[in-house]
């Protein structure tokens, strides 16, 4: 293992012992786990499907990319657009933050540091490939591990509107990988029905 190998698997290492913290569980390969650890995993998997290449600032960003999530509860913020959007934006500072903090920690440099954040606060979206890719893996975990449970609790309608919110942020490759996932018939519906009206 060279010098570069090991400072990668330690950061690695050192992200999912703070999601290893959450207070909340997930269910993966059928037992409870930490959620944004398991949310943490889930990324990394997705990415290596879609880009088995990408950068060491890709795949780390891609580890942190929910880093201590719970931290800073929706339920904090308004409950409309304005407070959605705030809550948002104030995550991805945290996140840049946080792991930019480990990151150094373990060694990486400024300019490494700097990338890695720039991606988890998804900067120059569309127009940033690696941004982009990051983007897209985000939305395919939701997709593929949470819009079941998520439409059972709301109305079509709203699902709807948040599918194709989400369709709008992705690329030709992310909506070809969506459409290919094995989801239930009833979350599928939803999908085809958000495609159909992006259409």
């Amino acid at each position: 293992m060279t010098g570069a190998d090991s400072r990668f698997d330690t950061a690695v290492a050192a992200f999912d012992a703070v999601n290893a913290e959450d207070p909340n569980r997930a269910v993966d390969d059928g037992r409870p786990r930490p959620k944004e650890l398991v949310y943490a995993r889930r990324m990394t998997r997705w990415l290596a499907r879609l880009a088995p290449d990408a950068s060491e600032a890709l795949r780390l960003a891609a580890r942190a990319q929910h880093i201590r999530r719970w931290e800073i509860p929706r339920a904090d913020y308004p409950r409309d657009r304005a407070g959605y959007l705030k809550w948002r934006s104030d995550l991805k500072r945290f996140h840049a933050r946080l792991a930019g903090e480990i990151l150094d920690r373990v060694g990486y440099d400024a300019g490494a540091i700097a990338r890695v954040q720039a991606l988890l606060r998804k900067e120059r979206l569309k127009h940033d490939a690696e941004a982009q890719m990051i983007e897209d893996v985000a939305c395919l975990v939701f997709l593929e591990n949470d819009l079941a449970a998520f439409a059972a609790g709301h109305p079509d309608d709203k699902v709807v509107d948040i599918l194709r919110k989400t369709w709008q942020k992705m690329s030709p490759r992310g909506h070809a990988a969506a459409l290919a996932l094995d989801l239930p018939p009833a979350a599928r519906a939803l999908v085809e029905k958000a495609v159909g009206d992006e259409g």
